[in-house]
């Protein structure tokens, strides 16, 4: 596995620079779009940066069915945005340790990598899912339309988080640690 060297990184879970293979988001204009994912075990919250890198937008939510079945739809959805690059939520514990959900979307991402050939970023989830719903709760949306909305809104939380970190300067910005490509 690759967790403690080239490989999946991210910046929130370890922060040292011993790594320098970062890319900043105001250079994927050249390079294209990127991917966020808030992956639960029946939805797949999806959202992409437009084509200059500058904002996320959420796309409709992936219902998952098998394994086969969600990197289909991913496929298409890699293709139609020509996707260079994908971020995946990374569910901490509030300590910030990593627990069960954790390693699963870390195998989760090695996957993604070795089928798409694509870098993977894992990016710190905490307090995705309830910043979307106290946002969400502020809309006239019913329940359950707000239910859908909810892994969209987190996948785009972790979109523009992962963004936001990516745009600091190379002197002063810390270096992910759990990247893969």
């Amino acid at each position: 596995m690759l967790w403690g060297g080239p490989g999946i990184h991210n910046r929130a879970v370890d922060s040292s620079a011993k790594n320098s293979h970062f890319v900043p988001a105001a250079s994927l204009q050249a390079s294209g779009r990127v991917l966020g994912l808030d992956v639960g075990a029946r939805r797949i919250g999806m959202a992409v940066t437009d084509p200059l890198g500058i904002t996320a937008q959420g796309l409709e939510t992936l219902q998952r069915r098998n394994k086969r079945a969600d990197f289909e739809q991913l496929r298409r959805v890699i293709r139609e945005y020509k996707v260079k690059e994908i971020v995946v939520g990374l569910p901490l514990r509030m300590s910030g340790a990593e627990g069960t959900q954790s390693e699963k979307m870390r195998v989760f991402a090695e996957e993604l990598h070795k089928k798409f050939g694509l870098p993977v970023h894992l990016w710190d989830e905490r307090l995705t899912s309830a910043e979307a719903n106290r946002f969400l709760r502020e809309t006239e949306l019913s329940i359950e339309k707000r239910g859908k909305a909810v892994d969209r809104m987190a996948a785009v939380l972790i979109l523009q988080g992962w963004m936001e970190k990516s745009r600091l300067p190379a002197s002063g910005s810390r270096l992910p640690e759990d990247d893969l490509g």
